[in-house]
Formats: structure tokens, C-alpha cells, sequence
């Protein structure tokens, strides 16, 4: 299998998503969005990842390129193909599908739980998942949930934390895919973000994170991903 990443900065990418696609002997390419050097031919793969990126969705005056990968990400979901969004990804998902996204009430940054709904605990790729789960964050903004999409999780800061589009089509405001060095990377770069909030943590709760914290995100998404690809059980 062919899978396209697109990034949008240079610290936010594939991390443990690039770990399962190399584990699975499937292909990678990563398309640097913020170099500005065009788009990949549709034709070119067949799973779409669209990863996070401190920027909005309608930031569009400072980063023109968003414009055209929101185009790309809308073909690709009409081409019948996979897509898979982290955070801005997710919110660019939820932009191509109709639904509307916007700031957030509260910012959610730091090692906190989600709860999954009931339609996620019953159907599509998170049933093996326990019904709570505490995950990696680095978000402020939110979407509301497209038209015919599941609902699969929330928290008490964001009610839509993930949802599933025709089967095939992920949403995913956490991020799953966290890494020790990519939290770094987030805590390095986007420092000025980490401010007083009911559900921020410090820089110092985030890199405590022990290594078991890692292996127990990483090997959700690894299950995710499998079920997703059809590979998993159901």
C-alpha cells in the first residue's frame, strides 16, 4: 500500500504512524506542505494522512498552500480513498466534509483522558479499546461533527475528539502517534502556547511521560490503523 503524509511543519510528522506504515512493508512518501512545492497526483498513493500543524484551517493569507491541500483532501475523500487526520488534519477532514471549525472553549495540551461514545465502544475501529483512555493532546480548536459521521470519542474539554466518515475516513484530534521526541519537538516549538488552563499541563508533566505511556498510545493506533486497513479483527 502507497501512503502519502502530509506535513505541515517541520516537527509534527509521521512519528508512529511512519512506525506502523514501515512495519507493514507499505510505502511512504511525505509531502513538506510548509515548502511550498505543490501537491502529490492523486494517482500517485492510496491511503492520505494529513498530519498537525500549529496553524488553523483558515489561516489561508499566511499559508496559501492550505487553499489547495483542503482541495486535495475533498478529492480524495470523493476518490473513495482512505484519509486519516491528526488534529489539524482531523479539522481539515471535518473543513472537506461541510462541518464547521472553530475555537474551541477551552485548549486542550498535556496527558488526558477520553472517553469513548457509544457508538465507538460498539462499532468501526476503536471496539478493542478500553472505554477510557489517556492519550497525548496539543489542540485549541474544535469541529462539529460532519454529516453522517460516528462519533467515536470525546473529553470533558472537547466533545469531538475522533470520528469516522463512510468507514474509511478517520478524524483524530489527539494524537496517538506521540513519540518522546515529537512531544519534545511540540513542547520546543510551540512553548508559547503551554498557558494556564484547566486542561493544560506544563512542560515538565508532558516530558515525564514514561516510556509504557508511549507503547500504550502507540499500540491503539497500531490497532486502529489495522482495522482500518482491514487487517485487524473486528
Amino acid at each position: 500500500m502507497r501512503i502519502q503524509f502530509l506535513q505541515h511543519v517541520p516537527f509534527e510528522g509521521p512519528a508512529g504512524i511512519g512506525d506502523w506504515a514501515v512495519r507493514k512493508g507499505h510505502s511512504i512518501e511525505t509531502t513538506h506542505l510548509f515548502e511550498d512545492r505543490g501537491l502529490p497526483d492523486q494517482g500517485s498513493f492510496d491511503w492520505l494522512v494529513v498530519m498537525g500543524g500549529p496553524m488553523g484551517v483558515h489561516d489561508l493569507i499566511d499559508h496559501p498552500w492550505l487553499g489547495r491541500e483542503k482541495l486535495l483532501v475533498n478529492e480524495t475523500i470523493r476518490a473513495g480513498k482512505t484519509v486519516v487526520g491528526v488534529c489539524l488534519g482531523a479539522q481539515l477532514i471535518a473543513d472537506a466534509l461541510g462541518a464547521r471549525v472553530y475555537r474551541n472553549g477551552h485548549k486542550e495540551i498535556g496527558w488526558l483522558p477520553i472517553e469513548l461514545t457509544e457508538q465507538g465502544r460498539t462499532s468501526g475501529p476503536f471496539t478493542f479499546l478500553p472505554s477510557r483512555l489517556e492519550v497525548f493532546h496539543w489542540h485549541g480548536d474544535t469541529f462539529d461533527l460532519p454529516e453522517n459521521a460516528v462519533h467515536l470519542a470525546r473529553s470533558d474539554g472537547c466533545e469531538h475528539q475522533a470520528f469516522l466518515y463512510d468507514g474509511r475516513v478517520l478524524g483524530l484530534q489527539f494524537h496517538l502517534e506521540s513519540t518522546p521526541a515529537s512531544v519534545a519537538d511540540l513542547v520546543s516549538n510551540c512553548s508559547d502556547e503551554i498557558t494556564p488552563g484547566s486542561y493544560v499541563q506544563n512542560a515538565e508533566r508532558m516530558l515525564s511521560a514514561a516510556d509504557e505511556d508511549y507503547e500504550r498510545i502507540n499500540q491503539a493506533l497500531f490497532g486502529i490503523l489495522d482495522r482500518l486497513s482491514g487487517k485487524g479483527s473486528r
